[in-house]
């Protein structure tokens, strides 16, 4: 709480963005979890994924919140969307979750609750220094120096199996005249 206090007597624009990001963050995926509709909650998780990318530009990681917006808010999203509106939703699911399933739910979430508390009790907050700043530090460039120096064979087995995956999945989609419909 303190960090909190000192960040906004610093008296910097970037504090006050960084503070009303968090708690809009923190609001949409709150909504996400109480939403009754799922469609809303998908939603409110389209509008938490903008606001970690909010917080990555004010990391200066340009790159990691493009791919966050296009990957997740626009690809996976997309597709959690569809799926939800494809399934037929009735009023019973809601009836069929016993008194047990919710005691059950309540315990798991009060232990995961507790051991997320205590690490990050025990965990050390890093420092900032505005003079050791690097500006490239979340740029493309050196993403790309790492990727391709030091990752070089891990991208390219990467690369492959994702060739792989492509080729499967087109001979998998491709019917022929005449064969079976598994």
């Amino acid at each position: 709480m303190n960090d909190i206090v000192t960040l906004l007597k610093s008296g910097q624009p970037v504090a006050y963005i960084f503070l009303g990001l968090t708690l809009l963050t923190l609001l949409a995926a709150s909504y996400v979890i109480t939403a009754r509709n799922p469609i809303h909650s998908v939603l409110a998780l389209i509008l938490t994924f903008f606001c970690l990318s909010g917080h990555y530009i004010l990391l200066n990681a340009q790159f990691l919140a493009a791919v966050n917006i296009i990957v997740y808010a626009g690809a996976i999203m997309v597709l959690f969307l569809f799926t939800i509106m494809f399934l037929n939703m009735k009023k019973d699911d809601e009836e069929a979750k016993t008194n047990l399933t919710k005691i059950a739910a309540v315990i798991v979430g009060g232990v995961l609750l507790v051991l997320m508390v205590t690490v990050f009790r025990a965990s050390q907050v890093g420092s900032y220094n505005p003079y050791a700043y690097d500006n490239k530090v979340g740029m493309v460039e050196g993403l790309g120096m790492v990727l391709y120096k030091e990752y070089l064979l891990p991208f390219e087995l990467v690369s492959i199996l994702f060739l792989v995956a492509m080729v499967g999945a087109v001979m998998l989609g491709k019917r022929e005249a005449g064969d079976r419909h598994f």
